[in-house]
């Protein structure tokens, strides 16, 4: 009788903390989430991811914690209520830019339902797409009640040894994406930056975490692994001297950004548009005016605004020879002198087609470039975006953001409508990362949020670091949205750059941007070799499909970018020693083709210049000199 007690007794423990799993497939069968909850008590729930390596299933993110806290209600310790029936997903849409103007893509959704020791109640809607995961809090109650949803408990697990790609978080992005196997900050505050990149061990399987679907009732969040160096908890932003809020306030019902991950192959993870995916659709309704393009940049070359009107017209002139369709106008532009002002110089720009984008600081933090405080209220952006209109300028760039704050949210996407009701594209800088914005307010056309090319200004560190960092940069920061690096510089500016002039060339299709600010001096194209000058000109920014066809963080990347009937191939070196790397044409169709190809020369600032034919299939390699690489023209055979 005792053997048979403990028997009996064993089991009811085992029953009573028996965990239950719920499954969600994606269409293609190739991801899976095990979403992990007690059967029979108030408990923790957790997820996994899994992918299919072969013919059987790999663990691609551990059991992992859910959960979300209000200020005055913690839903951490779940019961388990039900879940509702499979839904399909079908994402079919078009982007002015990004990666490919058509975006498709299919998954599964499920809800699942819960209910704190309160009683309250909390949906978990995750999906499961054919590349990737993402999945949204869902408090589903009415009220006209403000709630402060204060903190997630959403955690991450990386198991120790996991190579990882993860930027140190700055308010404005601009960091590096040290490659580490441990999870350990050289500042020791432990906070992390979206995207960050992984590498599963034992498996050619990658995965990229990041968010999406930011609207006036979120704040953008970020990774800490303070707790344990393998856990990554989404965590809210601190306040500010001026915004002491913590997390979000808003009226229920109300739902989270969606939490995403990219998850296959490195060119699953390039070419994913997943961020875009699971954002709100287009929100204007006139877009017929938003032109992306390339543009003529002054500030980099002189380390200086654009106060001097002479300095101005050179680079409208640039414009005009290069065929690029925008000139900025950088800050200083209230005091441009030497000759007229910004109305002089929009007058200019315009008698020669050019079209005249100018910088704004957006008056939250950084208070002494000028002009400062124009934006803040819609009352503001209203008497200047008029102002705007009158005298012919057609884009702003607003500059120095605060943080990723719930106001600073809000913000952001105000200045979009409110740019939007004048025809003004926009650019952000020192600004947070793409959260999907481009889809719904698509005349958002690129964003900074990365160590880009001005660093040059600033700082002798990019000289060194910068052919291991352009070669990450495609893997991991340009996966989520137009990224406004300002590239392709063969001259100097106050610290050397030492990639080669085929590394700065390619610059121009590798790193994808719907304004791509050329940011040299004008002498500097206009003594380029006739091959590459050529393949600057009337260069697009806006592409119809994006392939990875060779790469890896820190080391090599190549891609091609279509667009109408041709191929734009841009290849990098990320090493410090030569390296050979292969063209594989297997994305072309049947037909014969000419690549019009542009190398490193004999040193690193020369070029190579061939033409080739080749085919669907082929492979062919090109060698390339420390820090250097090449870019190409694929364009049908006559």
């Amino acid at each position: 009788m005792k053997a048979i007690r403990k028997i009996l007794i064993c089991s009811f423990v085992l029953n009573f903390f028996l965990l239950k799993a719920q499954d969600l497939v994606s269409p293609n069968k190739n991801i899976k989430i095990e979403l992990i909850t007690a059967k029979d008590r108030t408990d923790k729930v957790y997820f996994k991811i899994l992918c299919k390596n072969k013919e059987t299933f790999t663990e691609v993110l551990p059991q992992s914690q859910l959960g979300i806290v209000q200020k005055k209600e913690r839903f951490d310790n779940l019961a388990f209520v039900g879940e509702s029936k499979i839904v399909e997903i079908h994402d079919d849409y078009q982007m002015i830019c990004g990666k490919r103007k058509h975006c498709e893509n299919f998954g599964n959704q499920k809800t699942f339902s819960f209910k704190n020791k309160n009683n309250q109640k909390l949906e978990i809607v995750f999906r499961a797409y054919n590349n990737g995961v993402a999945f949204q809090y869902v408090f589903p109650n009415s009220s006209e009640k403000n709630i402060n949803i204060s903190e997630e408990v959403t955690t991450y697990v990386i198991p120790d040894g996991t190579s990882r790609w993860i930027q140190p978080f700055e308010v404005s992005y601009e960091g590096f994406y040290p490659q580490s196997q441990t999870g350990l900050s050289e500042d020791k505050n432990n906070n992390w930056g979206f995207p960050a990149l992984y590498k599963v061990n034992e498996a050619p399987i990658w995965v990229l975490i990041s968010e999406a679907g930011i609207t006036e009732n979120h704040c953008a969040s970020m990774l800490n692994n303070s707790g344990m160096q393998s856990e990554y908890k989404v965590t809210y932003p601190t306040g500010r001297d001026n915004f002491q809020q913590i997390g979000v306030i808003a009226k229920v019902p109300w739902s989270s950004p969606w939490h995403t991950f990219a998850i296959g192959s490195l060119s699953d993870i390039t070419e994913s548009n997943l961020v875009t995916d699971v954002s709100q659709p287009n929100q204007l309704k006139d877009i017929d005016w938003i032109k992306p393009g390339a543009v003529s940049w002054i500030y980099w070359a002189y380390n200086h605004g654009s106060k001097d009107y002479q300095k101005v017209v050179e680079y409208v002139d640039l414009a005009v020879e290069m065929k690029w369709p925008y000139v900025l106008i950088d800050w200083e532009w209230d005091v441009m002198a030497n000759g007229g002002n910004l109305e002089a110089a929009a007058k200019y720009a315009k008698s020669k087609g050019i079209k005249p984008l100018i910088w704004y600081n957006s008056g939250t933090s950084w208070l002494e470039p000028t002009p400062v405080d124009r934006l803040l209220t819609a009352e503001k952006r209203k008497k200047e975006f008029e102002w705007l209109n009158k005298i012919g300028i057609h884009g702003i760039k607003v500059d120095f953001f605060a943080g990723d704050q719930q106001d600073m949210m809000k913000y952001y996407i105000d200045i979009l409508k409110d740019a939007a009701k004048f025809h003004l594209i926009v650019n952000f800088h020192g600004a947070t990362i793409p959260r999907g914005w481009a889809r719904t307010y698509p005349n958002l056309m690129t964003t900074e949020a990365v160590y880009g090319a001005e660093w040059y200004n600033n700082k002798p560190i990019l000289t060194n670091k910068a052919a291991v960092h352009n070669t990450t940069l495609p893997f991991t920061r340009n996966v989520v949205g137009s990224m406004d690096y300002t590239p392709v510089t063969f001259s100097d500016s106050q610290h050397p750059h030492i990639t080669t002039y085929g590394h700065e060339l390619a610059l121009s299709v590798v790193f994808e941007s719907g304004l791509q600010h050329f940011a040299d001096r004008p002498s500097a194209y206009y003594n380029l070799p006739k091959e590459p000058k050529e393949f600057l000109k009337n260069f697009p920014t806006a592409w119809d499909d994006t392939k990875l066809i060779d790469g890896y963080p820190g080391e090599k990347v190549i891609i091609a970018r279509k667009k109408n009937d041709v191929w734009y191939i841009g290849g990098l070196n990320g090493k410090d020693t030569a390296q050979t790397l292969t063209l594989d044409f297997y994305f072309l169709d049947g037909n014969a083709y000419n690549l019009e190809l542009i190398s490193d020369g004999k040193d690193d600032k020369s070029f190579t210049t061939k033409v080739l034919q080749i085919k669907k299939g082929q492979k062919i390699t090109v060698d390339c000199l420390p820090g250097g690489g090449f870019a190409g023209l694929i364009k049908l055979a006559k």
